[in-house]
């Protein structure tokens, strides 16, 4: 990635853009650590029009980072094919966004691309790839990690479940394949990790133990973690009660180096209890669950919405101007 030199290079008349705005406050302990100044006061323009100032908020520091705040790019999969990772990168790294989480490395009707050159893209933007939803196996962990090498992810993971069904024999013979192909990920300086549904906060059907605490016992913590899906983890909750997601997380902080930010608005028509939504548009109360959290600032938190291409907030909108819309929200967070 780039790097800043030495000199000060001569300023630019031209308005400082939100982005550029972001990274200042980001690279100061002072407007990170201290809520005070909190918005940004400029604006920007993106694809969307002008950008507005962040809101202004008080009454505590930043629960998230700015420079911690990501996303899934599965979240804006729809632009990624349509527009290209060259197009999405610049869009995001506009609206404020440091870091992605991949879910695939192909742009679909853009055209073939390397690992190489999606690296080359990250770095004109200034962001960072920070993991990956992959599907790993035993026979492709040495292709993945060096895919992630080549990235720079410190972190490679899978998005669907290690597993399936409810047996613990499944789950068990599921983590010791991961504790080895952790092994391999730890020989390279990457940690591997599971990203989790509702489903593995389900209770075996031979031993009558949640998965997730099975897990939890099997995985070697030096070599396999956790990415909490935070929503999931409260349609776990709604479904199979008993526990407290954020238990997890305080229990061993760094078993959770990436946590998904996604929000969810009460449905009681719905067998999950939920309905996935953009961040801020719901009812789960990440004020109350990060405020819990003393290292906020040592985890990365990725923004996702599943449906983002599909259920738009504003007539005319699309995943992008949900992905803009939730970055403020997120970033507005204090506790």
């Amino acid at each position: 990635m780039s790097h800043h030199d030495h000199a000060h290079p001569t300023v630019s008349a031209q308005p400082m853009s939100r982005r550029t705005l972001l990274k200042a406050l980001a690279a100061s302990s002072v407007a990170v650590g201290v809520g005070a100044a909190a918005a940004p006061a400029a604006s920007a323009a993106s694809a969307f029009g002008t950008k507005a100032a962040l809101p202004t908020v008080s009454g505590g520091k930043r629960l998230v980072p700015v420079n911690r705040i990501g996303i899934q790019l599965f979240t804006i999969r729809d632009k990624v094919s349509s527009l290209g990772f060259r197009a999405v990168f610049e869009e995001l790294a506009n609206i404020g966004y440091s870091e992605v989480e991949f879910a695939g490395y192909t742009q679909g009707q853009i055209g073939a691309i390397t690992p190489a050159e999606i690296r080359q893209l990250l770095d004109d933007n200034g962001l960072r790839a920070v993991g990956s939803h992959a599907t790993l196996n035993p026979g492709n962990i040495d292709q993945q990690l060096e895919i992630a090498n080549i990235l720079g992810m410190p972190h490679l993971g899978q998005g669907g479940g290690i597993a399936r069904g409810v047996l613990s024999t499944d789950w068990r013979a599921a983590a010791q394949t991961w504790n080895a192909m952790g092994e391999k990920a730890k020989a390279q300086g990457i940690k591997l990790y599971i990203h989790n549904h509702q489903g593995e906060f389900a209770i075996t059907s031979d031993t009558q133990e949640r998965i997730y605490d099975l897990l939890w016992d099997e995985f070697n913590p030096e070599t396999v973690f956790f990415e909490m899906d935070i929503y999931w983890a409260h349609v776990g909750k709604h479904l199979f009660p008993g526990f407290e997601p954020i238990d997890y997380i305080k229990r061993a902080p760094r078993r959770f180096p990436l946590v998904h930010l996604k929000d969810g608005k009460l449905n009681p028509a719905s067998s999950n209890g939920y309905d996935i939504v953009e961040f801020g548009a719901g009812n789960i109360d990440y004020t109350a669950f990060l405020s819990q959290l003393s290292d906020r600032g040592q985890r990365y938190g990725l923004f996702e919405q599943d449906n983002a291409s599909t259920v738009p907030v504003n007539p005319g909108g699309n995943s992008l101007a949900n992905a803009d819309r939730s970055y403020d929200a997120i970033a507005a967070l204090r506790g």
